[in-house]
């Protein structure tokens, strides 16, 4: 279905242009104002008001018909619609001024050329009005299949970060049943599950609120710590006015877990990972450097994936800098 104009919108437009069609009526007007007698001036006010007023209607509905009812996709295939209709409503026209205002019907070229006047513009318009409806309806298709790509575009992406993921968590799962604290192994089992739910019900999303995401975070948070033994921290630190800014889904879980990839974590290299609003009020990421001995070989696939999802959902870049000490990532916040 496409938009339709409101009836609203047709009768001013024909109001407009019935008193732009009028002015020859005004002309002959104060012709016969002189020539009728002065007892006749009330019904010769009246008859033309009601003129007026009938060829307002019978405008308006030459517009409404050439916008509501024509069907043809072509200016030429309209013409013989609108000529006949324009044609009935003369007739019409005619026949009712003859019965209410008898004997007022001097100028009969004038009206005839009025109702062509008005058959022309209501075809133009009608034409017209059908053309900006189907340019409206192409722009807003193009955007709904644009949002689509984007959609799948930005789904592929986040899908690329499950795998990775669980098979990091699995390998954790292994560590700990090897170091049999059971205790431990359930909270670690546990906090997998409400992860592991966020993620599945992650699909559907491009876009979350910081509050959302950072309860994430947090599960996450506490899964790594159990796996590290303590040794790995992870301080948030976000006033309340920043929790409904959003986000894009899942996007602090590829740069916590790279810290642990690319660094060592033991004992004498505790991490602490910061994550905090800046003054530009975009959201932070930092942790200190500690390079491992063996780098581990990484395709830079989780930032690269990052960036190209903040890019698609909000427009904006993520900023990386890494100056040998301290590592930061800067997230804008839409």
């Amino acid at each position: 279905m496409t938009e339709k104009t409101p009836i609203y919108k047709i009768a001013l437009v024909s109001l407009v242009c019935t008193i732009f069609a009028s002015f020859p009526n005004i002309a002959l007007m104060s012709c016969d104002w002189n020539c009728i007698p002065a007892d006749q001036h009330w019904g010769f006010i009246s008859c033309t008001l009601i003129r007026f007023v009938l060829f307002w209607l019978f405008s308006a509905g030459i517009l409404l018909f050439n916008e509501k009812m024509v069907r043809q996709q072509t200016l030429v295939g309209r013409i013989w619609p609108n000529l006949v209709f324009t044609l009935l409503a003369f007739v019409l026209y005619k026949y009712v001024t003859y019965l209410i205002c008898p004997g007022f019907d001097r100028f009969r070229m004038i009206p005839t050329f009025q109702f062509i006047v008005m058959g022309m513009m209501g075809l133009l318009l009608g034409y017209t009005d059908y053309l900006s409806r189907m340019h409206r309806k192409k722009d807003t298709e193009l955007q709904q299949l644009q949002i689509e790509s984007l959609e799948s575009r930005c789904t592929a992406l986040t899908n690329q970060i499950n795998p990775h993921f669980f098979f990091n968590s699995l390998a954790g799962i292994s560590s700990l049943v090897r170091k049999k604290d059971d205790k431990m192994t359930i909270d670690y089992i546990d906090h997998l599950s409400d992860i592991f739910r966020y993620i599945l019900q992650s699909e559907n999303k491009g876009l979350v609120t910081l509050e959302k995401e950072l309860e994430f975070a947090r599960s996450f948070c506490q899964v790594m710590q159990i796996r590290y033994a303590g040794k790995l921290d992870v301080s948030f630190d976000i006033p309340d006015r920043y929790m409904q800014k959003r986000i894009p889904v899942l996007a602090l879980l590829p740069l916590i877990e790279n810290v642990t990839v690319h660094n060592m974590i033991d004992s004498e290299h505790r991490m602490q990972v910061k994550v905090y609003v800046n003054e530009e009020g975009a959201l932070v990421v930092e942790n200190p450097v500690y390079p491992k001995q063996f780098k581990q070989e990484t395709h830079g696939t989780g930032l690269l994936n990052l960036g190209k999802r903040f890019t698609l959902l909000t427009g904006k870049q993520v900023s990386v800098s890494d100056d040998g000490k301290t590592f930061r990532v800067v997230l804008p916040l839409n």
